[in-house]
């Protein structure tokens, strides 16, 4: 889609009140360089598994009967689904927040992505996955930590605690 067109999208978009007009450009580019995949997070604790010898694959799909699932990290073989979830986006109950603005589109969004999330780690679970949900500002050791108990249950190092979801 050209650039044209998808700026005629969004203001038809805004017309309609399907979502807020942002309050300015500056705004405007600070929510289009949120990515859905490969945060400065995700890469890290990736980049941390991989150097002790964890092998994985990346966002990938998994097709849970009706539900599409993209896990931030997968462990194919041992079905371990990892998520590195956002403060804001998934409501973190230490650093997530109310919305100030344009609440009537925000709040219900927000609410939406904790319903999703719940619906799947429960599709996951059903399916025989391990499911490991850490926020972003958890502390890398602690992270890793996670996984490799979800992973590899049986490790000595390994601590439970923020294995949540």
């Amino acid at each position: 889609m050209s650039d044209q067109k998808r700026l005629q999208a969004r203001e038809q978009a805004h017309e309609r009140g399907l979502y807020p007009a942002p309050l300015n450009e500056g705004r405007s580019r600070n929510m289009q360089a949120n990515r859905r995949a490969n945060t400065k997070p995700e890469v890290v604790l990736r980049s941390a598994l991989h150097r002790l010898g964890y092998r994985y694959r990346k966002d990938l799909r998994l097709d849970l009967g009706k539900l599409k699932v993209r896990p931030d990290i997968v462990f194919t073989a041992r079905k371990v689904a990892v998520f590195v979830d956002g403060c804001f986006w998934h409501v973190c109950p230490e650093h997530g927040r109310q919305p100030t603005t344009n609440e009537w589109y925000w709040t219900p969004k927000l609410r939406r992505n904790m319903e999703r999330d719940q619906a799947v780690n429960e599709a996951l679970r059903s399916a025989g996955w391990r499911v490991v949900r850490l926020w972003e500002h958890e502390a890398l050791t602690a992270a890793v930590e996670a996984v490799i108990a979800a992973v590899d249950p049986s490790s000595e190092h390994a601590s439970d605690s923020s294995a949540t979801g």
